[in-house]
């Protein structure tokens, strides 16, 4: 079977970049496998877990949302935020975490309600995700 040439960017840096067998997103409609050969495809991501398969080895990358393309085996995600498993900094999404749930009591309004929901949202993601690789085999 061929590969998939795959690379994940943000406005800072590319996050991962390499030819890989499998990539599972977490797609607007839910997870997605994609596989060489896929039929071209562009979607929005939601904050989750992309999941990079290489060989036997899995890499689990943290992603807040952002942008995929697919087109002819080539793999493109413009991420808002990326960060792979083993560089997710717990103390940040914890605190991250303590200030989304303490700006949900606020209440202030709907917007700002809005936004400390999602902002929880991705920090128990972040967080699931580094809980996730911890527990997984070694080098995964």
């Amino acid at each position: 079977m061929g590969k998939l040439n795959f690379e994940i960017v943000t406005a800072e840096k590319i996050v991962y970049s390499d030819e890989i067998d499998m990539l599972v997103v977490p797609g607007a409609l839910g997870e997605m496998a994609l596989l060489p050969m896929h039929a071209p495809i562009m979607t929005t991501i939601q904050p989750g877990e992309l999941v990079v398969r290489k060989g036997s080895e899995d890499v689990s990358i943290f992603v807040s949302g952002g942008f995929l393309e697919l087109m002819n085996d080539k793999v493109t995600i413009l991420a808002d935020s990326a960060e792979r498993a083993d560089e997710i900094d717990v103390a940040r999404a914890e605190a991250a975490k303590k200030r989304a749930e303490e700006r949900r009591e606020l209440k202030v309004s709907d917007v700002d309600l809005a936004r400390a929901e999602a902002a929880l949202r991705r920090s128990l993601m972040r967080l699931r995700v580094y809980e996730k690789r911890r527990t997984r085999r070694p080098g995964a």
